[in-house]
């Protein structure tokens, strides 16, 4: 097709792409650096962590919309757009393709939604990488990472991850949205999300005061969360959401035909099944009811969680327990306005918006919860005795 006939990589664009992505970092980098300027070094770096991980949540709702809009190969090769690094440089291609088919996957909307999507992530990427590069150095200033407030390898972890997003980013276009790796990518940004929301709480190093068998049930939820979330990125990426068109029932039926072999098979392309022909309407079916029963029993094990944080009656368990509830009950609202009014776009953002919500909420309460146990990563105790004998 038109739309795709390129080649899926061209390194040629990458430098001005960067840079590009360093400008944007720069404008968030430049207000947290004159409005900290007369601070300690360690609260501009709490400071830019807590910045970095709001503009993560907006890269978070601005990649929703990308895949929501169906704008994820408006520019059909990798790291640029036709081997441009923005689609003025590619007009003419993109005139072309949009030509061909005008409902198709490459139009200059598209394009342009793409591209800012490259460069906001470029952005955070270069935000993460001053957070990795300044905790290093103040570390070696310091001879010892025993008096910072958060260790350099939580920041160095992150770099990592955010590389590895990068990969994932790239491999969502080549292999034209392939539903495991958009799944993957997606869940790699909440991960993110949550990587920095650790990293905020160990700067302000707040605590609370939660119960052996409340942290484990903390622990669970989460775990619930993770997969049900999961299973939401499964139903996006294969379109599934339309195959239930009301609620409770689907299809009119409590248990409508359902073909789970088709639908929960990870490795195939988009819209095929397990034999590589076309993925049955009944796999899509399969798919939607999944998150559906998922979704309840989350609710049902949320609900008894806020209940036992309510109960102690400690006023800021209940503020804990009040936030649970609200980012609940949105999830539910925004899920029940996908299956009622046909997917509307502003209700699936706000869902994927939702859902990283929850996760930041956990991530924060786990580490007032646990400070000690997040203080530094696994593995690196060796690392600071070492730096601590050298000094």
């Amino acid at each position: 097709m038109a739309a795709v006939d390129v080649p899926a990589y061209d390194l040629g664009p990458l430098p001005t792409v960067v840079l590009i992505g360093a400008i944007v970092a720069m404008v968030p980098l430049i207000w947290v650096v004159w409005r900290h300027r007369r601070s300690d070094p360690a609260v501009r770096r709490r400071a830019l962590t807590m910045l970095t991980l709001f503009l993560t949540f907006d890269l978070v709702l601005f990649g929703a919309f990308t895949r929501l809009s169906d704008s994820g190969l408006g520019c059909p090769d990798w790291p640029g757009c036709y081997g441009s690094a923005s689609p003025l440089g590619a007009h003419e291609s993109i005139g072309a393709a949009q030509s061909a088919m005008p409902t198709g996957p490459v139009t200059h909307g598209k394009a342009w939604i793409e591209m800012l999507h490259r460069y906001l992530a470029t952005g955070v990427g270069a935000l993460i990488t001053v957070l990795a590069v300044t905790a290093w150095l103040e570390a070696r200033q310091r001879r010892s990472t025993a008096t910072m407030a958060v260790s350099p390898w939580w920041p160095t972890v992150t770099w990592f991850w955010v590389c590895g997003q990068g990969a994932f980013g790239a491999l969502t276009v080549t292999m034209k949205l392939y539903p495991a790796i958009v799944t993957l990518h997606l869940l790699g940004g909440l991960g993110l999300l949550a990587l920095l929301a650790i990293q905020s709480q160990l700067h302000l190093r707040s605590t609370l005061n939660l119960s052996p068998a409340l942290k484990r049930g903390v622990i669970a939820v989460l775990g619930l969360v993770i997969v049900q979330t999961a299973l939401g990125g499964w139903v996006s990426t294969n379109y599934a959401v339309l195959a239930c068109a009301e609620f409770p029932t689907c299809q009119g039926s409590w248990w409508p035909p359902m073909d789970f072999a088709h639908g929960f098979t990870v490795l195939r392309e988009l819209g095929a099944g397990k034999d590589g022909g076309y993925l049955p309407f009944a796999a899509l079916t399969a798919i939607h009811m999944v998150h559906r029963i998922g979704a309840a029993i989350l609710v049902l094990a949320i609900g008894l969680l806020v209940w036992r944080l309510w109960a102690p009656g400690d006023k800021e368990l209940r503020r804990w327990a009040m936030a649970l509830t609200g980012a609940t009950a949105w999830q539910v609202a925004t899920g029940l306005g996908n299956v009622l009014f046909d997917w509307p776009l502003l209700a699936a953002v706000s869902h994927t918006g939702g859902a990283a919500v929850m996760l930041v909420l956990f991530s924060i309460l786990l580490t007032r919860a646990w400070p000690q146990a997040v203080a530094v990563p696994t593995a690196v105790s060796s690392s600071r005795r070492g730096m601590n004998a050298a000094s």
